[in-house]
């Protein structure tokens, strides 16, 4: 899930990437960092924490150079050490490079364990170690056929901001899986980001999606080189519009907060409920909450207050730790839902334990019914894709019947946006990735391969 940006042209190059990576805090909150290079040198500052604490004035003037590139890390369950953060920096036969990554490589393992039969030493269990291995171990003389040799070692899904002392190369994977756009400031200056807000942000233009296997490499002097390395097959994430995105940024075309109002709409259609009002889990089940309205015609109402001070509840790594959150994170207001019949709507459903705290909390307010409903499938696979979803067996949707859930939860009904209900939403212009709802391993390999536990 996590956030890259690459910016190259602007002596500003670092504070241009630093209020990307601060517009897409919502993409990763475990680390951030940021390497500059001035065509001599590259320069790195991570750190755990979010951009606002790893960063300062200080520090930013001591990234020099007029390209950056930057990540935001995406909390996982697993290890939680300084070592995991990006980008990755290395000195090797050609130079320096760093190098920042989002998404998941599904041949890890095997990548991996060959890498060490040849002598490689690994400092982090990162997908993106393979990746500065593979560079390094590369008999090629130019870093620009380097990269290519290493993408063909490498399967799965990948968004890469590579950086040289001079250039910066950027990659998609074949499938598109993860979003990665072009931007252009006034000046000049080339940006790339994970998503379109970080444009709005610092005053770019967006120009266009990078292209699923698409390579564009930017020199100074130059204009951007663009290289189709695979055929394309594209299967963005539905996740991204259900989930992971920003309401307002533009993810390959198509508005986010437009796609959920749509799913909404769709689950009304599909999963309707006799009630006086509708309410969203904020702050990602808004949009398709109303939604959900429109397409009932009842009262929309922001019935629960959100703590934005706290982090998002599912990825935390212990149950405790969890069900804490959810209580310090909302709180709803009674006035609002005393003596009614709510429907409350949400973006998606993975273990259970959020609705099951909520429920309860809607009811200790005073509504006499509450319907859960959620705008997305059923979740019965783990994603290999960057989706820190956990196994198979803590799924709820996988070992139990909505009817079931909704009894477990207390609550009076349970609905699901159904697969071909999201298609219809998203649109019949592409296949989406809908791993983590059919269980379509498109890449290869199983659902039984081994998931890597942390964000890469």
């Amino acid at each position: 899930m996590c956030a890259i940006v690459g910016v190259y042209g602007d002596e500003d190059a670092v504070k241009i990437a630093y209020y990307a990576l601060f517009s897409m805090q919502h993409r990763g909150q475990e680390s951030t960092g940021i390497s500059s290079a001035d065509g001599k040198k590259i320069r790195l500052v991570k750190d755990r924490g979010l951009v606002t604490e790893v960063f300062n004035q200080d520090i930013l003037k001591r990234l020099e150079g007029c390209c950056a590139i930057g990540h935001n890390r995406y909390s996982t369950a697993g290890d939680d050490s300084i070592l995991d953060a990006q980008p990755v920096f290395a000195r090797y036969k050609l130079g320096e490079i760093s190098v920042a990554h989002n998404g998941n490589l599904v041949n890890k393992y095997e990548v991996r364990n060959r890498l060490i039969n040849r002598g490689a030493i690994f400092q982090t269990g990162m997908d993106t170690e393979n990746i500065v291995h593979l560079i390094a171990k590369s008999q090629e003389d130019k870093l620009e056929a380097r990269i290519k040799d290493m993408l063909k070692k490498i399967e799965g899904a990948y968004c890469l901001a590579i950086q040289s002392r001079s250039k910066m190369f950027v990659i998609r994977d074949r499938f598109g899986i993860r979003p990665l756009s072009l931007g252009r400031l006034k000046n000049g200056t080339w940006i790339v980001a994970s998503e379109t807000c970080a444009f709005d942000l610092v005053g770019a233009e967006f120009i266009r999606d990078v292209r699923p296997g698409e390579m564009i490499t930017f020199e100074k002097g130059k204009e951007p080189f663009s290289e189709q390395i695979f055929k394309p097959d594209y299967r963005p994430c539905a996740f991204e519009y259900i989930y992971f995105a920003r309401p307002d940024s533009i993810i390959d075309g198509k508005n986010v907060y437009d796609m959920r109002l749509k799913m909404g709409r769709q689950l009304a259609k599909e999963q309707p409920a006799d009630i006086d009002l509708v309410l969203p889990v904020p702050d990602s089940g808004v949009a398709a909450a109303r939604g959900f309205a429109d397409g009932l015609g009842v009262p929309f109402e922001m019935g629960i207050v959100r703590n934005h001070y706290v982090g998002r509840t599912f990825i935390e790594p212990t149950q405790e730790i969890r069900e804490l959150k959810v209580k310090l994170k909302l709180s709803p207001i009674r006035r609002v839902i005393e003596g009614k019949r709510v429907a409350i709507v949400d973006d998606s459903l993975v273990r259970g334990t959020t609705s099951k705290q909520i429920v309860k909390m809607l009811k200790d307010a005073g509504a006499t019914e509450v319907h859960m409903r959620i705008a997305a499938p059923e979740i019965k696979y783990p994603c290999r894709y960057g989706i820190d979803t956990p196994t198979k067996e803590e799924l709820i949707s996988t070992k139990y019947s909505p009817s079931k859930i909704a009894k477990n939860m207390g609550a009076d009904s349970l609905g699901f946006l159904s697969i071909e209900g999201l298609k219809k939403s998203l649109g019949d212009d592409r296949r989406y990735s809908l791993v983590s709802f059919d269980g379509d391993y498109f890449a290869g390999g199983s659902a039984n391969t081994p998931i890597c536990s942390s964000c890469d």
